[in-house]
């Protein structure tokens, strides 16, 4: 075993890949696009990512379809076979990368969820993760449990009601449970397991973990959440966050805010690893990726995807305006857009955005269609140019300490990720700033991360020096 000596600001570069599966980002009407369901999709992408050395391949999850005025959302890509069914198969084609699944704390039991992320983790040689999401809308609420949901305030609270519980369940097993040799008396020793008792407004139950620990102890856990609630969270609970905010200069705040909060919690500064979203868009010069930039844009921003995205915020039909025309003239008949798009269209102020949308647009002369493909842009969706620009660009993340890696989202499947690892790794590597091989033999070691925060008084002085980084 290889240890770690990464801390923030350590110069260095991890990637993972963000497989979406739901999206009108994937480009799904060229010639190259492949199934967005087919396992080969998912094996050739989580192939590449590892030739590439990525650290963890990342799948999302949708409890519902996305519906658009009150029916099915055809424009976007549909797909997102279930994440630990499409991860246990990955775990047989890959021997290094790790394995995100994304799964809601809302909807899931913990006995049950916490066996399944055990049983992957086992399976997988220590590479799975879980991505810990929640939901609170009685729209997908109506998918699950007779339409039950939570309450927006209380989705933290059952969710760390249910992370606490599912790491109880993973320590449940006491060090040198199963026999170490075949003279001992029994395969399993006595009293080895004890039972997970929890009686709360959460959750009442008692469990009997049903599996022991993989070599990296727990699953890691990744969490996303950008709210005040949703950082204090990731501190308090996760080892990674997936951010949104992959500007240079606003990753530097979110470190510098997520630091803080992680000293607060009690735990070292570069306890929490930062992962935020991005697309990368190269060509072998800068003009060629900008060429490459337009059309990529052209194919995932279309006529009917532009007029649809404002549609969602508009709350009506806007299909009598031209997408290559100005935004439309009449306010929203909606307050406050709905979930029925997901989050990034849940929760607006419509007719305050119509109107900052508008003048923008006129200020910068955008139709429409320029105006929607450049929101995608603005959301933190694009690094474009050559492979040495965008190398030299990473290498200012790398030593400014913004972020400890970033989460690739490929514009198209499966085939996104191979000038990134054809052409960008090599050019990182020969910075110093990007892994030549991978570090250790599980995903905690991969990503430099310490024992799990309730396992760290258990282990001896040995162990710590083996699974713990030491900054």
């Amino acid at each position: 075993m290889t240890h770690h000596h990464r801390i923030a600001g350590n110069g260095q570069i991890q990637f993972g890949v963000f497989f979406q599966g739901v999206n009108h980002t994937t480009v799904w009407k060229d010639a190259q696009s492949g199934s967005q369901t087919d396992f080969e999709s998912f094996r050739r992408v989580a192939q590449t990512a590892e030739r590439g050395l990525f650290s963890a391949f990342f799948l999302g999850e949708g409890l519902r379809l996305r519906e658009h005025l009150g029916r099915i959302h055809d424009l976007d890509v549909v797909g997102r076979p279930d994440a630990q069914t499409a991860l246990a198969a990955l775990a047989a084609v890959t021997t290094s990368i790790g394995l995100v699944a994304t799964q809601n704390t809302t909807y899931n039991d913990p006995a049950d969820l916490a066996h399944r992320l055990a049983s992957l983790d086992l399976l997988s040689g220590g590479r799975a993760a879980w991505n810990i999401v929640t939901t609170d809308n009685a729209w997908t609420g109506a998918n699950f449990r007779r339409g039950g949901f939570l309450q927006h305030e209380d989705r933290y609270i059952r969710a760390e009601a249910f992370v606490q519980t599912a790491k109880a369940i993973w320590d449940s097993w006491a060090d040198g449970a199963i026999a170490g040799s075949r003279n001992d008396p029994r395969w399993l020793r006595e009293d080895a397991i004890s039972t997970v008792k929890r009686h709360d407004e959460s959750f009442d139950v008692e469990i009997t973990g049903r599996l022991p620990r993989s070599s990296q102890q727990h699953p890691v856990l990744f969490q996303a959440g950008d709210s005040p609630d949703g950082r204090d969270f990731a501190v308090r609970n996760a080892d990674v966050i997936f951010s949104a905010h992959p500007e240079l200069e606003d990753a530097k705040k979110f470190r510098d805010d997520i630091v803080a909060r992680t000293l607060k919690a009690g735990r070292p500064a570069d306890d929490v690893k930062i992962f935020p979203g991005q697309e990368f868009i190269l060509g072998a010069t800068a003009a060629e990726a900008e060429e490459k930039h337009q059309w990529v844009r052209s194919l995932q921003v279309g006529p009917e995807t532009a007029i649809a995205y404002l549609e969602q915020f508009w709350g009506r039909t806007l299909t009598e305006y031209d997408p290559d025309g100005p935004l439309p003239d009449i306010d929203p008949i909606v307050d406050v857009t709905n979930p029925t798009r997901g989050n990034a269209f849940h929760g607006k102020s419509a007719k305050d955005l119509a109107a900052q949308w508008r003048a923008d647009a006129k200020e910068n002369g955008q139709s429409i269609r320029q105006f929607v493909a450049a929101r995608s842009r603005l959301n933190g969706r694009g690094l474009v140019g050559s492979y040495d620009d965008i190398a030299d660009k990473l290498a200012e993340y790398a030593h400014a300490g913004a972020v400890d890696g970033f989460n690739i989202t490929p514009w198209i499947v499966p085939g996104g990720l191979d000038d990134i690892v054809n052409e960008l790794v090599p050019r990182l590597q020969d910075r110093g700033v990007y892994r030549t091989e991978y570090e250790g033999t599980n995903l905690r070691e991969n990503l430099g991360l310490r024992a799990p925060l309730t396992r760290r008084g258990s282990l001896t002085s040995t162990q710590l020096t083996e699974s713990e980084e030491v900054a």
